[in-house]
């Protein structure tokens, strides 16, 4: 059976294009977790305990595909690979704080949930 082509992205605009980028359930959080340095997948994985390993995989890809993140494979016995965000993957941190931020900001006002701190920016609940 032939393979369906992707169609092409009918992106119009920045921000469209930088919400193809990070937006999603798991990109942005996995740019997160991997901004204290390079983590193996099990370590990213358990960082992030509601997603699948297709989930969390596919997202990986992606992020690597769009150069925000590096996979690094080791020449070792048992293999290795590890994640670590490149240059475009740490210039997104500040971006994410400030959605963070605002998040925290407005979810309070729509929900008697308390969210939690967050680890990797300087939001507080």
């Amino acid at each position: 059976m032939a393979r369906k082509r992707k169609l092409e992205k009918d992106i119009r605009c920045p921000l469209e294009y930088g919400l193809d980028v990070f937006g999603g359930k798991w990109k942005s959080r996995i740019v997160c977790v991997l901004s204290d340095g390079p983590l193996r997948y099990s370590a990213v994985r358990s960082e992030m305990a509601n997603v699948t390993d297709a989930a969390l995989a596919g997202a990986l890809k992606e992020l690597a595909e769009q150069g925000l993140v590096q996979r690094i494979q080791y020449e070792e016995i048992p293999p290795r690979v590890e994640y670590r965000l490149t240059e475009k993957g740490r210039s997104l941190l500040p971006v994410l704080q400030h959605i963070c931020q605002w998040s925290g900001s407005f979810f309070k006002e729509e929900s008697s949930l308390e969210l939690a701190r967050c680890q990797r920016c300087d939001y507080r609940p």
